[in-house]
């Protein structure tokens, strides 16, 4: 059931999401003409430059992880950590509704190092920072941009992703101080102990091993580490944003470049469409909008000039963000510590039980597990 509700949610959001920035015979022909208008010789500096601001974000978005697993006694070395990451974000990317968060922390219990709740909890904390960071971003932005000819939309936008995460942010600081008490409390709120006890007291078993992974907050050296690689990563994909705009010669500011990479952010926090298709588009040209003075609301914006440079950068953005997470992701299987079935199983939580129990942080030595699909891929 609870699948199915999942892939209902991810196709609608692919329907409207598509519907919504799919084509007509015009902007096809508009589209073909932007980009055979593009210069190789004047694109390829931008696309290095892309590319190599990409590696800083991937490097930071992958290794800042340690420092979250570290106050529960974990650290993974760079390789596997490496490994495990781009997999799990190339799973983010094609599994719907969000099932691929999943795949990091039961990579993580399937090598051994710490239970998947309570990595899962770690993956938690980090989505809620990275949320903070770019609602913050968003509504600093927009604050600064609004006036009497913005749309309507554009303040309660920002002023909703805010309080979503901050709303998220007081949950892990009472979570931490009294656990059963705070979950115990959000579990009635959804009236589930009444209508179905037996499910609702699973669900608070679970929450509860969960925030063990919230004990990141506690331990403020880490954290403080968490953070700063997480502004770095925040900072080089904006500029991603900004320099790609600029292969594409739109005027677009770096504050526009932010804020359109932070409301792509709270976009795709949504139940996310496979491979994010039509709803990456549309939350880069919403944000487009903005600064670069195009009205999506306007039929006849999308026969112009402007608004078919928007979404030629639109598609091709997406593109190049595909084809980098499952190229990464790619070489993530083709390593000795995930394989395709790890992959597979991993997007699940395993039950408690069937969770190795470790007493001690694995830091340097892979696990048996991984040594025998090592020495199988070498025969």
């Amino acid at each position: 059931m609870r699948l199915a509700i999942n892939l209902i949610l991810s196709l609608g959001m692919l329907a409207l999401c598509t519907w919504l920035v799919w084509p007509d015979g015009t902007e096809r022909g508009q589209l073909q003409a932007v980009i055979a208008g593009l210069s190789l010789a004047d694109f390829a500096p931008y696309l290095a430059a892309y590319l190599g601001l990409q590696i800083v974000v991937h490097l930071c978005r992958s290794l800042r992880w340690n420092y979250l697993l570290a106050p529960l006694g974990v650290r993974v070395p760079p390789g596997p950590l490496l490994a495990i990451s781009s997999v799990g974000f190339m799973a983010i990317l094609a599994f719907p509704a969000r099932l691929g968060e999943f795949v990091r922390p039961g990579l993580l219990r399937k090598g051994g190092y710490t239970s998947a709740a309570a990595a899962l909890g770690t993956v938690a904390v980090e989505r809620i920072v990275d949320g903070l960071i770019i609602s913050l971003l968003v509504f600093g932005a927009f604050f600064a941009h609004h006036g009497p000819g913005s749309p309507g939309w554009m303040m309660p936008t920002a002023y909703a992703a805010l309080g979503v995460f901050t709303a998220a942010l007081v949950f892990l600081v009472f979570a931490m101080r009294r656990p059963e008490p705070t979950v115990q409390f959000c579990v009635a709120l959804t009236l589930l102990p009444r209508f179905a006890p037996k499910l609702a007291a699973m669900i608070e078993h679970r929450l509860v091993d969960m925030i063990r992974g919230f004990s990141a907050l506690r331990d403020v050296r880490n954290l403080t580490r968490f953070l700063a690689w997480s502004l770095v990563y925040w900072g080089a994909n904006g500029l991603g944003v900004w320099v790609l705009a600029r292969a594409f010669h739109l005027e677009l500011s770096v504050v526009g470049a932010y804020a359109t990479m932070g409301l792509l952010g709270v976009g795709i926090s949504l139940p996310n469409s496979p491979g994010l298709v039509g709803q990456f588009q549309w939350f880069t040209l919403l944000g487009l909008s903005l600064y670069l003075g195009f009205d999506l609301g306007d039929p006849a914006t999308k026969h112009t000039a402007l608004y078919a440079v928007a979404l030629a950068f639109a598609i091709t953005q997406h593109l190049f963000q595909v084809a980098w997470y499952v190229g990464m992701g790619a070489l993530g299987l083709a390593t000795p510590w995930v394989s395709f079935h790890d992959l597979w199983s991993a997007r699940k939580v395993a039950p408690d039980d069937a969770e190795p129990q470790t007493a001690e942080p694995q830091t340097a030595e892979p696990q048996t597990a991984e040594l025998a699909r090592a020495a199988a891929k070498e025969r």
